[in-house]
């Protein structure tokens, strides 16, 4: 007896299901193998032979862009800047200032990094956006003020997170705590330690612990908004004219105008809103870099700058009596959540704050260890590559993290000589690193018809029109502009605890690696350069050895 149809076809699909399921699977991993070899194709032709494993995916990499910025975290270490100098307006109007001009510096970064995906960012960039007989000096004036500013921006990050804790231990005791400067440096280089052994964990484990950032990032956010809002009385909220208006400038720079100590405000901003390119540093670890690099910074800025402004303005209504402010904690954020919130509630969210600064730290050290390898694999040290290796078995390069590591407690040892001068770190970060940000970008417009310069645009692109000009010209502009006021003394007069030692520091920086250069340097820094040739080389030599050893073995069996 036959088999009825309706057994036949339900045998038929069970036969039938695994082997679609298969095919399924086959398709998935073929399209994923598509992609990775996409992107490796696009490193070959920027010049790159492919060192890391693609791991971050879309998740990770937009975490990773707004764990670098780590929101609460930052404004919570430089609020007192903008507070105490120009006044709860300076707080406001500053913020939103900088971030629609960071917003433009962002878009023209991203555009870059998504021309050029490699781990050397915008250092790897620049060289390839100018005429090859100027690509060493430009690459190494760029690469120094990037690195000069990562690892500034990983000290005063990891600096301010010790700050933070030993502002919580404070408020803990009820004050009756005093917190000394080799604390603070203690607990600081600590900490670097603690993210340098984090830093040593492979490829794909990074990009899981990263994945996770962003949540607490923008949790701890919003918590901090809803909770101290619900928790301040109607009466006790300042009123418009303090928040937004005249009444909010408040000039205690000692001998600046009101302009100029408005204008300090613009500290918190460019220093939390920093470090677009530290995506790009992982971009050879990311899986579709072109795509997902520039589409992490252009949402993790704009998020930032926007979230950003509300919480400065939630702590400003709700900041009670200025003269009350930093407190004993030394933390104006802490002790505006003290007030409204209580002391353990303050400092079970407190704890959220630092974790932000956590991860903050765990993404600047790893894009910048990324950095270091990229200069060390171009022969921008004299360590002959030695700082431009990949270990076996993490596929991450192990040397250049603690070589990062090593060089980030030394600006944080400036707190030893004077607490004032070691604010000049967070000045720095953003001096440094805006700098080497427009170098590319006014070299891209420069050279833009030069017959040796090739711009191939990638997926992120503003165009030619009004559009990109008046983002790559504004950015420009605003960065020259906060260079000069970040560069001045905060509070007058000066002297030599007080001084800001932030130009002194950048100029030393470029004056001293100029020196090297032209001292010698020069000789074996080309610039940042292809390592295909060395490859194809050992290729053809391994396969002329091949041939030669085939042959005298025909030769054996002939004999």
């Amino acid at each position: 007896m036959p088999p009825s149809p309706d057994l036949f076809s339900s045998a038929h699909d069970e036969k039938t299901e695994p082997a679609d399921a298969h095919v399924d699977a086959r398709s998935v991993l073929t399209s994923r193998t598509s992609t990775l070899a996409d992107d490796d194709k696009r490193l070959e032709e920027i010049g790159y032979v492919p060192s890391f494993k693609r791991e971050f995916s879309n998740l990770a990499t937009i975490s990773f862009a707004f764990s670098i910025m780590g929101l609460c975290s930052s404004v919570a270490t430089t609020f007192n800047t903008p507070l105490l100098l120009g006044g709860p307006a300076s707080v406001t109007w500053c913020w939103i200032l900088g971030a629609c001009m960071c917003f433009t510096l962002g878009s023209s970064i991203a555009e870059i990094v998504s021309a050029f995906p490699t781990c050397g960012g915008l250092y790897t960039a620049s060289a390839q956006l100018c005429p090859p007989r100027h690509r060493p000096v430009v690459g190494w004036v760029v690469g120094w003020l990037n690195m000069l500013g990562q690892v500034a921006g990983l000290s005063s990050t990891e600096f301010g997170l010790a700050n933070m804790i030993w502002a919580a231990v404070v408020v803990g005791k009820g004050g009756d705590y005093t917190v000394t400067q080799g604390k603070t440096v203690g607990l600081f280089a600590g900490l670097l330690c603690f993210h340098g052994i984090l830093n040593c964990l492979a490829t794909r484990q990074l990009a899981r612990f990263t994945t996770g950032f962003v949540f607490i990032n923008i949790g701890a956010t919003l918590l901090i908004i809803i909770v101290v809002l619900a928790m301040t009385p109607r009466g006790e909220m300042h009123a418009a004219s303090y928040v937004f208006g005249s009444g909010g400038i408040v000039n205690q720079t000692g001998g600046w105008n009101n302009g100029i100590a408005f204008l300090f405000g613009l500290l918190s901003v460019q220093w939390t809103m920093t470090d677009y390119d530290a995506t790009a540093h992982i971009s050879e670890e990311v899986k579709r870099a072109a795509y997902a690099a520039p589409s992490a910074i252009f949402i993790a800025v704009i998020g930032t700058g926007l979230l950003g402004w509300i919480l400065n303005i939630v702590l400003v209504l709700c900041s009670g009596p200025l003269e009350n402010l930093p407190g004993a904690s030394g933390s104006a954020m802490l002790e505006i959540m003290v007030l409204r919130i209580g002391t353990p509630g303050a400092l079970f969210i407190w704890t959220f704050v630092c974790l932000t600064a956590f991860f903050v730290c765990q993404t600047a050290l790893q894009a910048c260890s990324r950095t270091m390898y990229a200069f060390s694999r171009d022969h921008g040290f004299p360590d002959r590559g030695y700082f431009g290796h990949v270990n076996a078995h993490t596929h991450t390069p192990l040397r250049a993290v603690w070589l990062t590591t090593f060089l980030s407690v030394l600006p944080g040892l400036l707190d030893l000589a004077s607490p004032i001068a070691a604010n000049a770190i967070f000045a720095l970060t953003a001096m440094a690193l805006d700098l080497s940000y427009i170098i590319p970008i006014f070299l891209r417009r420069l050279y833009r018809n030069h017959p040796e310069v090739v711009f191939k645009p990638g997926p992120f692109y503003m165009g030619d029109g009004l559009l990109g000009w008046a983002a790559n010209t504004a950015c420009i502009l605003w960065t020259l502009f906060v260079c000069v006021v970040f560069s001045l003394p905060t509070v007058l007069p000066v002297t030599r605890d007080n001084m800001n030692y932030a130009s002194v520091i950048t100029g030393g920086v470029v004056i001293c690696a100029g020196a090297w250069f032209v001292g010698g340097a020069y000789r074996h820094y080309k610039g940042p350069t292809s390592n295909l040739p060395r490859q194809t080389e050992d290729a053809e030599t391994a396969d002329a050895l091949h041939a030669d050893g085939g042959d005298e073995k025909k030769r054996e069996q002939a004999v």
